[in-house]
């Protein structure tokens, strides 16, 4: 009996896909590993899934049912453009080859590109929620064309998780666009994860509170407005303790996060598409900053207030009004966040013809994903209409929170800076906001400063056109 699908990269991500289509799918799964025994060791673990080993890609390209398809789990780069010529080699036209790793989204589409005369399919497929959900229910972002949608969906849509009776799987546009919108997604993720953490050294440092006072509060809001998958581990990151001291988890862990680009991608792009996302460009930059080791040793002798407890001076109701205050703030950063990341997928999609549907992909978020989040329903009730807004800020929603509230943020960004507590994600938030709302703010002198020493030209507020003054001669205007 042959496979119907083969799963390529048998590490914890490959492994637990696998599982989940042999249990999910009701079809047969091959897996394949550079590593053999590493793939042999899989399929002897797990009996129940009954694999189909292969020995090398022409094994596996005999192992599987034709038209074939093989989903790649290996790490983004070189690794996968070898897997994938490997392939390439072994498979015909009509067969499909599916990128499920972190690979950047133009990877994707210069991959396509080269399978192009081959007559084999590639997909670029997103997939968020991690280990687990890679076992247990996924969200799936598709790229691909039509046709290889249509084949891979009988395949993918009983792994994906389930948010009520929808799965979280759908074709999100042509070549990368899946790619590309899991890209944004890790955005969003980090810098959802840098609010948190601000959030909890506000109420450590500003208010006092102990890790497992926090995790109360966390808990507390995970029933409300800021419902989250984030949150909710928070809570349970923060009331955990460390077996070997006796201490809160969070105080023996070194204080340097790691990233693995996708974050950095997001800022990037953005800055390509010329499209804001400061939230999430200072989420990368903290992270960076975090792990500066020699940096930051520099840094401890500078002058400037010292973050500590002024818990001592609040009363109960006060600092119960503080917390109220951080929540807030940090809601109204989260939907900013949102509000960037879908900006970024509206240009981005402009910019490679893609045709996204912001309120299909906001619903494969809601479940299965890291950011899966109360707010995702939100989302797609705000473009569930028949003249949905053209960007996420114009959501009766967004506007609403932003008039509840920005003055949360604005008190909150004001008192973390006074105490000298960094919180670079609230405030590049507020920044942004502030930004968005001001009619007239400094672009009008960037610009003549850039006509005054470089020539650059200018637009006018009183009548149409491009014009430049002759700094050097007369300083008389011309239209260009």
């Amino acid at each position: 009996m042959k496979a119907d699908v083969a799963v390529i990269g048998t590490g914890v991500m490959g492994s637990n896909l696998a599982r989940n289509l042999a249990r999910q799918s009701g079809h047969r799964v091959a897996v394949y590993d550079r590593d053999v025994e590493r793939a042999q060791k899989l399929a002897a673990d797990f009996p129940e899934a009954e694999f189909i080993v292969a020995s090398d890609p022409a094994d596996l390209a005999g192992k599987l049912a034709e038209p074939r398809v093989a989903i790649l789990m290996v790490n983004a780069g070189r690794a996968t453009d070898s897997a994938i010529g490997d392939l390439a080699e072994a498979f015909a036209s009509g067969d499909i080859i599916v990128d499920g790793g972190n690979s950047h989204f133009r990877d994707t589409i210069d991959r396509g590109a080269r399978l192009e005369g081959t007559g084999i399919e590639f997909a670029g497929v997103g997939i968020s929620g991690g280990e687990v959900g890679a076992l247990l229910g996924p969200s799936l972002m598709v790229g691909g064309s039509p046709a290889a949608w249509q084949r891979l969906r009988p395949l993918l849509e009983p792994i994906a998780a389930k948010a009520g009776d929808e799965a979280c799987v759908d074709h999100i546009g042509t070549d990368g666009a899946g790619h590309f919108v899991k890209m944004v997604h890790n955005g969003i993720e980090y810098a959802d994860m840098q609010l948190i953490s601000e959030a909890f050294t506000l109420l450590r440092d500003g208010l006092g509170m102990t890790p497992p006072e926090i995790a109360e509060v966390f808990a507390d809001w995970n029933t409300g407005e800021l419902e989250s998958y984030l949150v909710e581990i928070t809570a349970d990151v923060l009331a955990h303790v460390d077996e070997a001291t006796g201490r809160p988890f969070v105080d023996i862990v070194a204080d340097a996060a790691k990233a693995k680009g996708t974050g950095a991608w997001t800022a990037q792009v953005g800055l390509d598409l010329g499209v804001p996302v400061p939230t999430i460009a200072e989420a990368v930059f903290s992270r960076s900053l975090s792990s500066a080791v020699d940096l930051r040793a520099e840094g401890l002798s500078l002058a400037g207030p010292r973050p500590g407890a002024e818990s001592p001076s609040l009363s109960p109701d006060d600092r119960a009004t503080r917390i109220v205050e951080i929540g807030k703030a940090l809601l109204l950063g989260k939907v900013m966040a949102y509000v960037q990341g879908f900006h970024e997928i509206v240009v981005g999609a402009r910019e490679n013809d893609w045709d996204i549907d912001l309120g299909a992909l906001a619903g494969i978020w809601r479940a299965g994903c890291i950011i899966r989040a109360r707010l995702l329903d939100r989302i797609v009730e705000a473009f569930d209409t028949p003249t949905p807004p053209e960007n996420l800020l114009a959501a009766g929603f967004v506007r609403k929170i932003a008039e509840t509230c920005q003055e949360s943020l604005r008190s909150t960004v004001v008192r973390a800076i006074g105490h000298g507590i960094a919180v670079p994600g609230l405030a590049s938030t507020l920044s942004y906001f502030d930004g968005l709302r001001t009619e007239a703010g400094s672009a009008a002198l960037i610009q003549a400063q850039r006509d005054r020493f470089g020539s650059h030209t200018y637009a006018r507020t009183d009548r149409p056109g491009v014009f430049h003054t002759r700094w050097s001669g007369d300083r008389s205007e011309v239209e260009v």
